[in-house]
């Protein structure tokens, strides 16, 4: 069911703010300590490090590598598995929160402008369009369309790729920070409750 909470956890450290699914592992950013941890799909921890600034957002993967964007450097960061920097450019503008990938192209949400950017992997807009609520925090991809949590709305918008919403579920929480999509369902990590929620689509 659309919008069903399939299970929840607590999240590896206090303040989740960036949620990613590699293949297999979920990886968090948390704010609290501004650290990055690689957990399994019961929450526990396998492996962690020092995210690479002072206020890490949202977390994406690429198939080899993550993207984190941060609030205070307004920086996105590409660091390997181990946390190493591979490269480091600026944010298409000041309040980056979500950051998604789809295949090709990055996208960034950003509180600022309330805006949803698509930039390439060194940083250059190709295009951008409104978004849906006006706090929008976390952004995925889930092969087709984009998904966006918004902390004004409550809500979770699927959106096509020029911005159009498809439908909206309610969010399981409501300080909503992140999401990511594992194939199947959707993962969305809450700063309020401190959980990390498995939830349908």
């Amino acid at each position: 069911m659309s919008g069903e909470i399939i299970k929840s956890f607590a999240a590896p450290a206090n303040n989740p703010t960036g949620l990613t699914f590699d293949g297999k592992y979920l990886w968090s950013s948390v704010s609290g300590e501004d650290w990055i941890y690689q957990i399994d799909l019961n929450g526990n921890a396998i492996k962690s490090f020092a995210a690479p600034a002072t206020k890490p957002r949202g977390l994406t993967f690429d198939g080899k590598y993550l993207w984190n964007c941060d609030q205070d450097t307004d920086l996105i960061y590409q660091i390997d598995l181990d946390g190493i920097v591979i490269k480091t450019f600026a944010a298409p503008a000041l309040n980056p929160r979500g950051i998604g990938f789809d295949d090709k192209y990055l996208w960034i949400c950003d509180h600022k402008t309330d805006l949803i950017y698509q930039i390439d992997l060194d940083g250059t807009v190709i295009k951008s369009f409104v978004s849906p609520g006006t706090y929008p925090t976390g952004l995925t991809f889930d092969g087709k369309y984009l998904w966006n949590c918004d902390q004004d709305t409550g809500l979770i918008y699927q959106l096509d790729l020029d911005g159009t919403i498809i439908k909206s579920i309610a969010s399981p929480a409501i300080w909503s920070q992140d999401l990511t999509f594992d194939g199947k369902y959707l993962w969305y990590c809450d700063s309020d409750s401190d959980l990390i929620y498995q939830i349908g689509i």
